[in-house]
């Protein structure tokens, strides 16, 4: 029997609320390897759709798939029947049907707009929008749950561009005892967040709660003495009960709250019954519970566990109380150590080590600045007032006091009414849910206070601006007691939450909370409203008060079609809803007006919110029709609301600064508060909480794309215009460069860049790549393309740009390295590629002589010079001291930092020829590898390596004549290049990558040729030519023009690599070795080669000899074009749509 209970709950736990909603971002997480779905979750087709997934697609093993579903894909006017596959990060259609295939990817990041919709055309459809095509779906079996599950990746992947927050799967959702078939454990995770999603929003609990299961049952109501049908919830912390009737009755009971819970006889009327006490003396009766022994235990094991948090509770008398009860209701003594159940009690323990230090840490601001007005004028106010209280205490002897308080429509009605001053802090506190916060966080505040006292970032000097700006007008803020109690709450919640820090608009709300409750408790209703009732608010992007402002205009099209045009001409708007929404109308209306409207957003959310913005605008339809500009209207809508009174208020009026400003001879006739409520309610009470939080989703999608691409133009807007790219191909290359960051959040959450980024750094600095995701994106995009040498190039191109070393180039610093290659003369990309052979591109590891070179580079030039020489080429937007030298993870940077940045970038001069240093011969020899593998897959490849072989013969001899006239016995090379008598490098270990790649010829007689040389080659120190041994030698040029004389494909033989550089056994086969004039064999001898540590070569030589040979120079001014490149990018990246029959469906970007 037990075990049937436990499979029916687990049912229910999987199976109901198929008709609620997620309110809020929905399933938001992060993809974890070490949580895998297991084998026996994901049995039979599911496991072989899988992977029927990554093979049809492309997808790596980290990429998960959801669900799939049979549907049509609308080709144009033609249905394709085919397979749709939803992944955490893809959105999958395959199809092959009558020959014709059609395959389709689109990213969740891509995705601008997803509607449910049914047209004459498309009937019962799914519409997918992204920046450049409109895609449909249709002919699902369960459309709804497939809209669903789409609208909830789209919102995980709206949430990674937000703030970079990935998928993460519960380590304990609810499972099924009996997983169904073909349905993945991802697919399981996602439903069950869904309904703890819910949950938390409905009954406004923390954001760490997690629904148990929930059934249908009655609540027993003795205020009008009926039984009320609903749902159950039970999670780890709360027993919750939502009637079916939106209004009806919602009850929140604390576990740490309950004294008994027991077993009621069953009755005909009453069929199993459960009551359940507490500690204010309140019991609560439910019944027609189907599995009521179960659900008891449930509660009991709930309840051991949350007396073990609590060590004072008598756990032992509780557990006894639960597990075996009387027949009839009894009722515990309450606890010593009891936490209190409503605000108005004392809170004991839960107060603040502040209360010995500032008045502020016991009570609210109004109560220590309140200013006595004269008996007689508070009369009529003064009665109206008792009368308020006086119906809130009836309210509470019939419906409960505290955080167990039956919330009804009687409820909202005393709320909409206006709540007493002397009870608005407590009624806050218990509508917000931060009362549940605090008492079960005890010390929490001040152990912040104490921690952020005295630190100093970028959010603190914001607060420390804003703090005489919160409500001036007030007396309370006029003096630094106010002013101090401000700066510890707005410092403490900077430090709590990093995130968010510190936006405008948070001190004139804080400010008002901190006059009606003490400074513990503003803090957590500030963390209520930021984190729970206005997500995404307070951010630097107020990216929830954009989408609110969306669903507003939205709401007036259907509201008020007739002012909806009218509005968005003048753009209105845009103008208003940010002020009105950030401050809930505390900074455009008069106090003790806009103080009532947040006394209702603590009950009823952001509804009221926007109810109450329509009536405003509906009260001025005829007027605003009227207006010829957007400064006509915002006067209008100005005065109107300066005109907004409370006529109840108690408190003493405070000038308002904005009314001062807009204040005419003709002042408009006073608004009453509640009027203007009820009329909003009367006219828009239509609005309901689910169908906002569809309208969230929907905008919210718009307002991220929005800003993604606005970040995107802030971004090409910073490259500099010498850059040399269009500004279409910048953007272009800026999606390429997102994609691949975003990658390292798909599958590679290790890497460096797969650090959280932060969306208040400048756009410029958001997005990172790490060497790898360079080296990939290298590959694809160079014009010099190196066969197996790429990786080895690309290595390089990198250290180069990361001027910085933190092992991350952003995407200046990229686009830097691509133009270098791209754009540009002869000259320009010649010093490019002569750099990437110089430290600090070319490794310790890639050339014997690296140190001495680095040497050699610090000594020839100053490490300013040093920096402007590597700007030409790699030149990042950061400055080496003061963001190499800055510690990670510390307070946000400064933005001065980059204005300095900026300034010292401007000021670098222009570099020139003259400025780069000489190359020593080890660095000169990588530079003919690197030349010879970027020229073995050109159409002119044979004229190329003869014309290579010519230059570096000439080279080389050029270097030994220039040892002779600078080098002299006992004396450094004037040009800082190593003496003799330096002590060798070590010797690098050799990388297989580093090794010649020959040439595709299939010429026996030149592979023959390469052998023999090879062979004959000696292993002492000396230089090996064509002709044999290594001794007698004739001159590079005359062994140049007898090959001359050979068929074009010896010419392929061509290397310009001397022997010193490598051991021959690092050589290809059919590569001769062409070098300088033999040298002595008392030179020294290091693996077989020689090094020669005097031999160097400067650009200007490399230049003028380059330039001898045509063929060079029109393969280095030959214009490539790094479209096509981006195109074939964008297809590996899964950005790219496409059919056999290449018709393409369009390009996500």
């Amino acid at each position: 029997m037990k075990r049937e209970q436990s499979i029916y709950w687990h049912f229910l736990c999987e199976s109901c609320a198929e008709h609620l909603y997620l309110g809020h971002w929905g399933i938001i997480a992060e993809e974890n390897k070490n949580l895998q779905p297991q084998g026996d979750e994901d049995p039979g087709k599911f496991k072989e759709a899988e992977l029927k997934m990554r093979k049809q697609f492309g997808m790596p093993e980290g990429e998960k798939l959801v669900n799939y579903y049979s549907c049509s894909y609308w080709k144009g006017r033609v249905p394709r029947q085919g397979w749709l596959y939803l992944t955490v990060n893809h959105l999958c259609f395959y199809s092959f049907l009558l020959g014709k295939e059609v395959t389709l990817v689109v990213q969740w990041v891509d995705v601008t707009g997803l509607e449910k919709n049914a047209t004459l055309l498309f009937p019962e459809s799914i519409r997918v929008d992204t920046r450049d095509q409109e895609l449909f779906f249709s002919m699902f079996l369960n459309i709804g749950e497939t809209f669903k599950l789409m609208e909830q990746l789209a919102n995980l992947a709206m949430r990674q561009l937000l703030d970079n927050e990935g998928f993460l799967e519960d380590k304990a959702p609810p499972r099924p005892a009996q997983p169904h078939r073909n349905i993945s454990a991802l697919k399981r995770d996602l439903d069950a967040r869904a309904k703890n999603e819910y949950y938390r929003a409905m009954f406004r609990l923390p954001r760490d709660e997690r629904l148990d299961g929930h059934t249908s049952c009655t609540l027993w109501t003795p205020f009008n003495k009926l039984h009320i049908p609903g749902q159950m919830f039970i999670s780890s912390n709360y027993i919750c009960f939502a009637s079916k009737e939106e209004d009806s009755c919602h009850l929140i009971i604390p576990l740490r709250e309950v004294t008994i819970v027991e077993k009621a006889d069953s009755s005909s009327v009453l069929p199993s019954p459960l009551s359940i006490s507490t500690k204010n003396k309140m019991t609560f009766l439910f019944a027609n519970l189907k599995d009521r022994d179960f659900l008891v235990e449930k509660i009991a094991d709930f309840l051991l566990k949350t007396s073990s948090k609590q060590p004072g509770d008598n756990s032992a008398g509780r557990k006894a109380s639960v597990m075996d009860p009387a027949p009839e209701s009894s009722q515990a003594p309450q606890e010593a150590s009891e936490q209190p159940a409503s605000p108005s009690s004392s809170c004991g323990g839960c107060q603040s080590s502040l209360a010995q230090e500032a008045p502020t840490a016991s009570q609210g601001l109004l109560k220590l600045f309140r200013r006595n007005a004269p008996v007689e004028d508070l009369g009529a106010k003064r009665a109206k007032e008792t009368m308020k209280e006086e119906l809130w205490n009836i309210h509470f002897s019939e419906y409960g006091r505290g955080v167990c308080m039956y919330r009804t429509a009687t409820t909202r009605d005393l709320v909409l009414k206006g709540i007493p001053e002397g009870l608005r802090g407590e009624l806050w506190l218990l509508f917000s849910g931060a009362w549940n916060e605090m008492v079960t966080h005890p010390g929490y505040y001040s152990e912040l206070v104490e921690k952020s006292t005295g630190r100093y970032s970028l959010a603190t000097e914001e607060i420390e601006r804003d703090l005489h700006r919160s409500m001036p007008e007030h007396p309370a803020f006029q003096n630094e007691l106010g002013i101090a109690a401000l700066r510890r709450v707005l410092t403490a919640y900077a430090f709590r939450n990093p995130t968010i820090g510190y936006c405008q608009a948070m001190n004139i709300v804080t400010s008002v909370l901190l006059l009606y409750g003490s400074e513990e408790e503003a803090f957590w209703l500030l963390v209520a409203l930021c984190e729970r009732m206005l997500p995404d608010y307070y951010n630097t992007r107020v990216v929830g008060a954009l989408v609110d402002q969306g669903i507003f205009e939205e709401l007036t099209r259907d509201f008020l079609p007739q002012l909806s045009e009218k509005m968005q001409d003048l753009g209105v708007i845009a103008s208003i809803s940010l002020s009105w929404f950030l401050t809930l109308f505390l900074s455009v209306m008069p106090f003790e007006s806009a103080v009532v409207i947040v006394d209702c957003f603590f009950y009823e959310g952001i509804k009221v919110v926007l109810q109450l913005a329509l009536a405003i605008l509906d009260a001025n339809m005829e007027k605003l029709l009227d207006c010829s500009d957007e400064g006509e209207a915002m006067t209008i809508l100005g005065r109107y609301l300066d005109n907004v009174v409370n006529k109840q208020s108690v408190s003493p009026p405070i000038p308002h600064l904005h009314a001062l400003l807009t204040s005419g001879d003709d002042p408009p006739e006073e608004v009453d508060i509640f009027d203007l409520l009820k009329v909003s309610y009367e006219k828009f009470s239509s609005l309901r909480a689910d169908d906002i939080e569809q309208m969230r989703f929907k905008q919210r999608l718009k307002v991220i794309q929005s800003l993604e691409d606005t970040a995107k133009r802030s971004v090409v807007r910073a490259i500099p215009g010498d850059i040399g790219f269009s500004v279409e191909e910048l953007e272009d290359l800026y999606m390429v460069f997102k994609a691949k960051h975003l990658a390292s959040q798909y599958w590679g959450s290790s890497r460096p860049a797969a650090v959280r980024r932060d969306p208040s750094l400048p756009y410029l600095e958001q997005y990172r790549i790490d060497a790898s995701q360079f080296q990939e994106l290298f590959a694809r995009l160079t014009p010099w393309a190196c066969g197996a040498h790429t990786p080895v190039l690309a290595g390089r191109m990198f250290r180069l740009l990361d001027r910085n070393k933190d092992s991350l180039i952003n995407f200046k610093e990229f686009v830097t390295g691509m133009s270098g290659m791209y754009h540009g003369d002869l000259t320009e990309k010649l010093k490019v590629l002569y750099k990437l052979h110089l430290p600090p591109a070319l490794s310790p590891e890639e050339a014997e002589s690296a140190l001495e070179a680095a040497h050699y580079f610090t000594e020839d030039s100053s490490p300013e010079e040093a920096l402007q020489q590597e700007e030409g080429a790699g030149a990042g937007s950061e400055d080496v001291q003061g963001k190499g030298g800055e510690e990670k993870g510390t307070s946000p940077a400064d933005y001065r930092h980059y204005l300095q940045m900026w300034a010292k970038e401007k000021e670098v001069q222009k570099e020139t020829i003259k400025d780069l240093p000489k190359m020593n011969q080890e660095q000169f020899i990588e530079l003919c590898k690197t030349l010879y593998n970027m020229f073995s897959e050109d159409s002119m490849e044979q004229d190329l390596y003869h014309a290579i072989a010519t230059v570096a013969s000439l080279l080389l001899r050029i270097g030994e004549v220039g040892k002779r006239f600078s080098g002299q016995p006992g004396r450094k090379p004037r040009d800082g290049a190593p003496g003799e008598d330096q002590p060798p490098a070590p010797d690098p270990p050799q990388d297989p990558a580093l090794e010649l790649q020959p040439p595709a010829v299939g010429d026996p007689q030149a592979r023959a040729g390469g052998d023999t040389q090879l062979g004959k080659a000696p292993q002492e120190s000396q230089v090996v030519g064509e002709g044999g041994g290594g001794e007698g030698l004739g001159s590079p040029s005359q062994r140049l023009s007898d090959d001359e004389t050979k068929d074009d494909m010896s010419m392929s033989s061509y290397s310009v690599v001397s022997t010193g550089s490598l051991q021959c056994e690092d050589l290809a086969d059919d590569t001769v070795l062409v070098g300088a004039e033999a040298r002595s064999p008392l030179a020294p001898s290091r693996n077989g080669g020689s090094v020669d540590t005097d031999w160097s070569i400067s650009f200007e030589q490399i230049l003028a000899s380059i330039l001898t040979e045509s063929v060079l120079v029109n393969f280095f001014e030959k214009r490539m074009d790094i479209g096509l490149k981006i195109k074939d990018q964008r297809k590996v990246e899964r950005q790219f749509s496409s059919s056999s029959d290449h018709e393409h469906s369009g390009v996500s970007s």
